[in-house]
């Protein structure tokens, strides 16, 4: 009989790769901000007064780390939205990653016609991709992009977020502890749009590592 304490073996932790680095950072929870750009919440029909800002979570296996995504099911309008990710460690931000937030638009359409949750959505296996992890700080008048098959779909800067990084982070540390391995999408630019299969997608910020992505045919 084996002495483990498990009915089987859990599965290893979701995981970051680190520029320079041969260590991995073990991915806790993720954690979303909904329209943090004042283009993109006119987009998305609502008007951009600086409120407080709302949350929504993705699954840890959510994260992938570039290469392919296949296209989801249950879904025919897979939006694209690029952001900038926040790493959390021991002792706070420990770093900054490019990251897509995949959205099941239609269903979320369908959610929010309905005044059900979002989760189906948001939280699917491969919703966000996360591209390499660069410890320290980035520059707060970043550039932020994301082109498909080389034709830009997004663009904006850093500072044109509505609430900062620093905000972000006090108010989501007032509803829960934030624990080392915690990601943060910040929200995204105006420009959000579907994708398709065969897609290649190629996501910017100034100073990090970029995130290039094909969809691939449905699993």
């Amino acid at each position: 009989m084996s002495d483990s304490p498990y009915l089987f073996a859990p599965a290893p932790p979701a995981s970051l790769g680190i520029v320079g680095d041969t260590r991995r950072f073990a991915v806790g929870r993720v954690f979303c901000v909904g329209r943090n750009y004042a283009e993109h919440a006119r987009e998305m029909g609502s008007d951009p007064v600086r409120e407080p800002p709302f949350f929504f979570s993705k699954h840890a296996s959510s994260v992938l780390p570039g290469g392919s995504l296949a296209y989801p099911p249950m879904t025919s309008d897979l939006h694209h939205e690029v952001e900038l990710v926040v790493a959390i460690g021991p002792d706070g931000i420990a770093g900054h990653a490019v990251g897509i937030d995949f959205t099941r638009r239609d269903l979320q359409a369908a959610a929010k016609a309905a005044a059900r949750p979002w989760d189906m959505a948001k939280g699917f296996d491969g919703a966000a991709p996360v591209g390499l992890l660069t410890l320290g700080a980035t520059m707060p008048d970043a550039n932020i992009s994301l082109s498909v098959d080389g034709m830009v779909r997004q663009s904006g800067k850093l500072s044109d977020m509505i609430w900062s990084v620093p905000e972000i982070i006090a108010e989501l540390a007032r509803y829960l502890v934030l624990r080392p391995g915690d990601l943060i999408f910040t929200g995204t630019p105006a420009g959000v749009g579907p994708v398709s299969v065969g897609a290649r997608l190629h996501a910017h910020i100034d100073g990090l590592a970029p995130l290039d992505l094909t969809i691939a045919p449905p699993a």
